[in-house]
């Protein structure tokens, strides 16, 4: 294969959404498993909805998700001179033409083209107009071919073939002398030598125009390969009222990017029955060829699953940096004591967010004000307070230093007190966490650590005296 270059190229328009960041991630393990070039192009040549905080947005989804680019981030607006050039040599060879249509003539003509059931192309009025008032308002428009067919073997899809009858003249540069995104897209990806254009489907109906362009202007015409679209559960296209739509929403919601990353990969491509990759086994095993020609149906269960899968064997020291903006949003901001490592080791086998283990691990940090009224009704006062005295003095005297050996002194107390695990376990959770829902004993001793242990439950023996 001769240089490969690929490119993901965003509108900044909102936010980065998972459809796009899927889009990315394709360029990138392609361009990672061949060797190849990935670049970062963002077309804001829309200048009216463009904005500087979508392109922060879409900057800062990317490097979350550590998709980094080996050439940009470019801007098309940069490339202004550039277009204008190229609209001249169009102009000049007589494969482009200056159009005189008002909008409104347009629009009826477009509406009686549908009336009479016949494709509301735009007709040629002006393509062969001698008289040109140059000083008037007007559009160019690149001048198709209007015979044969404009055909492409997509990588996905298989062979697409178009009637050129069926499409129009397009409009390369409007009225103030912007140029169209559709003529952007040809002369960016001609002048950065791109050699394969992975992108959604919904551009589909874009690619026999551009590859006219090509032609016209003498470039060679990518490869292409589309991408089918992400559905909602209801079949219908992604979008808010499915859930979170926007990369960083779903940082902001606990998911871990390795765990996006390796549920957007699956979405559509598979390699056999396999669910779970590495970045590196994803780059070891991507190819465009084995992305399906069906849409994808985005399942939160199933990202839950494998979020659920990254924090259970995730580095605690790594996730306690992750954890911390969710903690500190709680009003906690010193996890120094107890150390956060230690109650996120404690909180790994249960947790499907950074979310729910930022509230499972607020008891850690602060003491509970109030307890489990009707867990705590099971137990008659006389023997939680039987509990605590034992609980307290047991631990008082400890060497225990692992969570198996706290386990193994509760055990003696039991024996001792002549009680079956439950009656002491289930009192000293509350004691400690306020609630039941909460990890092992000894693992929430070992980490809160014994004197703090203890302090809990003499307040709680105060508490429910």
């Amino acid at each position: 294969m001769s240089e490969l270059r690929v490119r993901f190229a965003p509108s900044p328009t909102g936010y980065l959404h998972v459809g796009g960041a899927r889009t990315a991630l394709f360029n990138w393990l392609y361009a990672r498993h061949f060797g190849g070039t990935f670049i970062l192009r963002i077309e804001d040549t829309d200048t009216e909805r463009s904005t500087q905080q979508s392109v922060d947005a879409i900057l800062q989804g990317m490097e979350w998700l550590g998709l980094d680019c080996d050439e940009g981030p470019f801007y098309q607006t940069d490339n202004f001179p550039l277009y204008k050039q190229h609209v001249q040599k169009l102009l000049d060879e007589g494969k482009a033409y200056r159009c005189w249509c008002k909008p409104e003539e347009l629009e009826a003509k477009r509406e009686a083209a549908m009336a009479e059931g016949r494709k509301p192309k735009y007709d040629g009025t002006c393509r062969h107009r001698q008289n040109q008032p140059l000083d008037q308002p007007h559009v160019i428009r690149f001048k198709a071919p209007e015979e044969g067919e404009t055909a492409f073997d997509d990588l996905i899809k298989g062979r697409i073939a178009f009637p050129n009858a069926e499409l129009d003249d397009l409009i390369i540069s409007r009225t103030d002398g912007t140029p169209t995104y559709n003529f952007c897209v040809v002369i960016d990806d001609a002048l950065m030598r791109i050699s394969h254009v992975i992108r959604g489907d919904d551009h589909v109906n874009n690619t026999p125009r551009q590859i006219q362009l090509y032609e016209a202007l003498g470039y060679p015409v990518p490869i292409f390969a589309h991408v089918p679209m992400i559905l909602g559960s209801d079949k219908a296209r992604l979008s808010k009222r499915h859930g979170a739509t926007s990369v960083i929403a779903y940082r902001d919601m606990g998911y871990l990017p390795e765990a996006l990353n390796n549920y957007l990969v699956r979405l559509g491509w598979s390699n056999g029955d396999d669910e779970i990759f590495s970045r590196e086994e994803m780059v070891q095993k991507f190819d465009i060829a084995n992305v399906g020609r069906s849409p994808s149906v985005f399942n939160p269960e199933k990202l839950n699953w494998l979020n659920a899968h990254y924090i259970k064997t995730g580095d605690p020291a790594r996730l306690a940096e992750l954890l911390k903006p969710h903690l500190a949003s709680r009003g906690v901001t010193d996890t120094a004591t107890p150390d956060l490592a230690g109650v996120i080791s404690t909180l790994q086998e249960r947790a499907q967010t950074l979310e729910e283990m930022a509230d499972r691990a607020l008891f850690y940090y602060q003491a509970p004000q109030s307890y489990d009224e009707a867990a705590l009704a099971k137990f008659e006062k006389p023997h939680l307070a039987a509990v605590f005295s034992a609980v307290a003095a047991k631990l008082a005297a400890t060497t225990a230093s692992t969570a198996a050996e706290c386990d193994a002194l509760f055990k003696e107390i039991c024996t001792e007190g002549g009680w079956k695990m439950p009656q002491v376990g289930q009192p000293v959770r509350i004691a400690l966490s306020g609630s039941t829902q909460a990890p092992g004993i000894g693992e929430i001793v070992m980490a809160l650590g014994v004197p703090e242990t203890v302090a809990r439950i003499e307040r709680a023996t105060a508490a429910l005296a």
